[in-house]
């Protein structure tokens, strides 16, 4: 036998083969038809980005409001038409969040974007691993932690009222409350969290190395949006690699994001791992935060992974991995749901006049200076607001998942396809990209009614709709998507809600906010951030302040 004609005929043979399963994925995608398209929707409006942009768009509320003319769920485009779905349908979203969890998981390009950034932490993970670290967590951010921490919250917080005293001195001044509401979440989350101080929160403050890359993460990944959709996927799934081999790679790349993201991804880990260092010396010495009651977050979790069995302790690189994680967690969405509490009170000032006075008569016929955590969550008016600020105006109001195998995904009631014909369910294939507008859901005026639209903090003085509760909303948070439901459901919302009502409790009763003269333009690419200048990617939201009468 002449093994060298054989072979020849193999190498040769290589490039055809090479060349039809490109053309046979080409055919799937652009000439055969699609499960999805059965789906209506609204026509590809780009053949690079599909719906990308009118999803994450500037300002993409009409395109998540349009799904309630399609049923509840709508067939979109992603880049290359990549068919997927726009979903806010109750039921589905039950199936996608918690019934069928495992199957429907975070896309690929959202893990590998976490796991370079942060490391194996809590959002950088999938599967038994992760329900291995959330099983760790969870007593962290028990409401009895939460407690203990409430103090701590207002002593940071009174660092802030005493700048903006001394910013009013004087009169009226406008301020960038974005910034300010960001100093003060970082510096929550590194005392109640790490048992740390990075901020002093005093005017001419240095800024801490570590706080100052948590800042620039947001704004230089949005630079690399290409790279991190396209390229990091596929080194992460197929292992690419060894870690110092990537970064020697990016050492000699020419992008300037991508090494500016290299230098700050160091910068946090250095500060992670010595913070972990300091805590461990202090573990095994017995002293200081470990005999405290009131212990951070970070003290907490190395002291119940010190006694995990060896199956579920975590390694040191996971438990360094969620300082950056839960830094990045708490500054951005905190900051930005407080960045549209304070727009709309400086637009509602009938509504900012009833909180002063709810915080003022409690402070007098209640004597609660400084209320405790259940006081706090006693007052109606204040917990309105920021539930109807959190309903209209969810800090994150899209997350996308990946459909890991053919399913069948039910609804709640039946959809009209595009050749006339109903369903109540949808054959969705492996791979296929799902979007749950948790704004859509949120705002859907067939549960919530036809003044969905309107931001009415009094709505929740009455009951929730009926057609509310019987819709079975999957979120853990008061009938709303706003912090997801199931095993990836934010693990922290009970203290970012608590360190919104401290900011609001003190300082709404010391001033009046006013709208300032540049208008915001309200960005909502993934995480809703306030901008003045299109072209700076940098957050910012100004808005007047004077004391309060």
């Amino acid at each position: 036998m002449d093994f060298q004609a054989d072979s020849s005929v193999v190498v040769k043979a290589v490039p055809s083969a090479i060349a039809a399963l490109i053309l046979w994925a080409v055919a799937r995608r652009f000439v055969f038809p699609h499960p999805l398209d059965k789906v209506r929707g609204p026509p590809n409006p780009s053949l690079l980005a599909g719906h990308l942009g009118e999803i994450f768009g500037e300002d993409s509320t009409e395109f998540h409001r349009s799904i309630s003319k399609h049923d509840g769920v709508m067939r979109i485009f992603g880049p290359l038409k990549h068919r997927g779905l726009l979903i806010q349908d109750p039921k589905a979203l039950h199936h996608i969040f918690v019934k069928d969890q495992d199957i429907f998981e975070e896309m690929t390009a959202f893990i590998a974007s976490n796991k370079a950034v942060f490391g194996d932490g809590l959002i950088s993970i999938l599967g038994d691993h992760h329900r291995k670290q959330r099983k760790m967590m969870n007593p962290v951010f028990s409401t009895a932690h939460i407690k203990l921490m409430t103090s701590q919250f207002f002593a940071i917080t009174y660092k802030l009222r005493d700048v903006f005293i001394e910013k009013t001195a004087e009169g009226p001044q406008e301020i960038d409350f974005m910034r300010w509401a960001t100093r003060v979440s970082l510096e929550i989350i590194a005392q109640s969290g790490f048992g740390t101080s990075w901020d002093p929160i005093t005017q001419d403050a240095e800024e801490h190395p570590f706080t100052s890359s948590a800042k620039l993460i947001v704004p230089w990944g949005k630079k690399l949006l290409l790279f991190r959709t396209f390229v990091m996927p596929l080194i992460y799934k197929y292992n690419l690699g060894t870690p110092g081999l990537q970064r020697f790679l990016i050492g000699l790349s020419p992008s300037r994001p991508l090494k500016e993201l290299k230098n700050i991804v160091d910068t946090m880990h250095y500060h992670s791992l010595k913070l972990v260092n300091e805590k461990k010396e202090a573990l095994a010495k017995g002293s200081g935060e470990f005999k405290n009651e009131h212990k951070d977050i970070l003290s907490i979790l190395m002291e119940e992974n010190a006694k995990a069995s060896d199956e579920d302790r975590l390694p040191d690189n996971e438990v360094i991995a969620q300082i950056s994680t839960f830094t990045f967690a708490a500054m951005d969405t905190s900051s930005s749901a407080l960045c549209r509490i304070f727009w709309l009170l400086a637009r509602h000032q009938d509504v900012q006049d009833k909180l002063r006075a709810e915080i003022r008569e409690a402070k007098q016929n209640l004597n609660l200076e400084e209320p405790n955590y259940d006081q706090l969550n006693a007052l109606p008016y204040l917990d309105s607001v920021i539930r109807e600020t959190l309903r209209l105006y969810p800090p994150g109001p899209v997350m996308g998942r990946e459909c890991r195998k053919d399913t069948i995904l039910p609804l709640s009631k039946p959809i009209k396809t595009v050749d006339g014909t109903y369903t109540q369910e949808i054959f969705v294939p492996k791979d296929t990209m799902i979007f749950a507008s948790l704004l859509g859901c949120n705002t859907n005026p067939e549960l919530w009614g036809a003044d969905t639209y309107e931001w009415k903090p009094e709505r929740w003085f009455s009951p929730v709709p009926e057609k509310v509760v019987e819709a079975r909303i999957p979120g853990v948070y008061s009938h709303l998507m706003t912090f997801l439901g199931g095993g990836r459901a934010c693990i922290g919302f009970k203290f970012s809600l608590m360190e919104m009502k401290v900011l609001m409790y003190v300082l709404v009763d010391q001033f009046k906010f006013t709208p300032a003269k540049q208008e915001i333009i309200w960005t909502m690419g993934g995480l809703v951030t306030p901008l003045v200048d299109r072209s700076n990617v940098q957050p910012e939201m100004p808005i007047t302040i004077s004391r309060a009468d």
